[in-house]
């Protein structure tokens, strides 16, 4: 599974969400050593592993390793058990507390709550289902599927549950998983129509969906031929199992594993491979670093599903939709591009790419201060320099904005056209804001030489005039 749905696993009617607390490199660090230590005792004392790992998901619920490492470790603890029991009637007194948090939209403060539920029922498919309808509302992607998939696997014919996740499979374009969970439920006292018809909808959806597909391919649909060298009577991807099942940390056959099931069946198998493989691995960077490539491309794989179903069907519903998956995008490539920068420092490309998305995420003064180190690197200079400056603009510290546009305007050269217009009409406008006539003139003035048909240019460029012409009747 991968992001967004309805009442208590995904995205709600209201268009608002909350922010998570920008997590300090101390404590990104801190964590980490946390984590480090839960992994050290997970093979044997279980019940320290989970305190790290808790620690770890309150303190950063958007990592997917710290949640999956979380619930694995209390899947470990409780393999004995199943759901129910009193365990199970503790815990659903305890849930009744996460209603007042859903009320207040305290989204952070519920999934804290909810990680102390857990700890003593991890199979409570409620608290799983309202975590997941949190991370929604704070758009983390990557976890809001991980509770999906745990209450899915807590109670794999609850109504509620698999109508949960129907939604959010539906809503990123997954419809055969989607339907799946539709015929979970089919049999269940009252829901045979509706179920029925639901499915007779995403059939047809999906048939609509793999069209366009085939369409954008070219009209070829992708095949993965099969071994004859290993086994002519056994699918690849039953070959790779069975290594992966001799040898857990086989990267080479999850890579190959994850390429085949991306094609052959949904994104979320191709995912769950490779996270298995980096926790096989000891997080091998090869495979994190692969990984990470992979939720990028996803990412805007699932954008892109979105804006199409936008085009054919312009509603609220699905509006709200691509607007989450794009946030979530940018969240996304916020914690790559900061892990690329950590590991290697000296590459600045890293951390332009993360200042970019720390500005779209309307991050500025975190931003900034990346930006700032990326100023370093000479061959950006002029566009650095221009996202500097609006940044500065956006915390109204406008002088310091004025001097980054102008930085810009100096840097940037002819064959950065587009950056060069964009840096002397923000210079102009921002001067004309501050009262200063001439350098706005100058700015717009040359950006006019450049492109007289730029935006509202001309019209700037007559108001300066008339101020001009006022201020020298006035010196008369």
């Amino acid at each position: 599974m991968s992001d967004s749905t309805s009442p208590n696993g995904g995205s709600s009617a209201s268009s608002t969400t909350t922010k998570l607390p920008v997590i300090s490199e101390g404590e990104r660090k801190r964590l980490q050593k946390c984590f480090l230590a839960g992994e050290q005792k997970a093979a044997g004392n279980v019940d320290y592993a989970i305190e790290m790992f808790a620690t770890c998901v309150i303190g950063d619920p958007a990592n997917a390793v710290y949640l999956q490492s979380f619930l694995a470790v209390l899947k470990k603890k409780f393999a004995a058990k199943k759901a129910g029991g009193l365990s199970s009637l503790f815990s659903a007194g305890g849930r009744s507390g996460l209603r007042k948090f859903v009320a207040s939209e305290q989204w952070v403060e519920l999934l804290k709550k909810g990680v102390e539920l857990l700890k003593a029922s991890p199979h409570d498919h409620g608290t799983l289902l309202a975590m997941a309808n949190a991370c929604s509302h704070l758009n983390l992607h990557e976890s809001h599927p991980i509770f999906l998939r745990a209450a899915l696997d807590a109670a794999p014919t609850d109504a509620e549950v698999n109508r949960v996740c129907a939604a959010y499979l539906e809503a990123r374009g997954q419809y055969d998983q989607a339907i799946a969970c539709w015929r979970r439920i089919a049999n269940i006292k009252g829901m045979a129509e509706e179920a029925e018809r639901t499915i007779t909808r995403l059939q047809v959806e999906n048939t609509v969906a793999k069209g366009m597909e085939l369409e954008g391919r070219g009209g070829s649909k992708p095949t993965v031929e099969s071994s004859s060298e290993t086994s002519p009577e056994k699918p690849r991807t039953v070959v790779l199992r069975e290594t992966l099942a001799r040898d857990p940390a086989n990267i080479e056959a999850a890579l190959e594993l994850a390429d085949i099931l991306e094609k052959e069946e949904t994104i979320d198998a191709a995912e769950k491979v490779l996270l298995h493989a980096l926790a096989a691995s000891g997080n091998d960077l090869k495979v994190q670093e692969h990984l990470e490539d992979r939720q990028l491309r996803w990412a805007r794989h699932r954008v892109h599903v979105a804006e199409k179903q936008v085009e054919a069907e312009d509603t609220p519903q699905h509006r709200q939709t691509l607007e989450q998956l794009r946030v979530a995008q940018v969240r996304q490539e916020i914690e790559v591009y900061r892990s690329r920068s950590e590991r290697y420092p000296e590459n600045l490309t890293w951390r332009y790419e993360l200042a970019l998305r720390l500005k779209a995420d309307g991050n500025f003064d975190a931003a900034i201060k990346e930006f700032q180190v990326a100023m370093q690197d000479d061959r950006r200079k002029g566009a650095v320099a221009l996202e500097l400056g609006e940044c500065f603009q956006k915390i109204k510290q406008y002088q310091l904005a004025f001097q980054s546009y102008q930085t810009a305007v100096d840097a940037l050269t002819d064959r950065e056209a587009d950056l060069r217009k964009r840096a002397l009409y923000r210079a102009g406008v921002l001067a004309t804001g501050l009262k200063d006539v001439d350098s706005a003139q100058k700015y717009l003035s040359a950006l006019a030489v450049i492109d007289f048909g730029y935006r509202d240019v001309a019209d700037r460029l007559d108001k300066l005039k008339t101020v001009k012409h006022k201020e020298a009747d006035e010196a008369d």
